[in-house]
């Protein structure tokens, strides 16, 4: 804390990069290992499931709805 007062600054932290070449032979290989699956593939399922999801609250609302209609 006194140091800055007494006109010494701060000196920026010295580091190496690590060389990386691109290989695609390498690069191949690291795709077909790694697999992500894209968000419109998950998204596309999580779509229909709710699709069948609400289809079955509404037949039930409407069984539900036509019951209470009779008694």
């Amino acid at each position: 804390m006194i140091r800055p007062m007494m006109g010494h600054r701060a000196k920026p932290k010295k580091f190496e990069i690590p060389l990386r070449y691109y290989n695609p032979e390498e690069e191949e290989k690291r795709k077909k290992r790694i697999q992500i699956k894209t968000r419109s593939e998950s998204r596309r399922r999580r779509e229909k499931s709710q699709n069948v999801r609400i289809l079955v609250y509404a037949v039930a609302l409407a069984g539900v709805i036509f019951v209470m209609t009779i008694l």
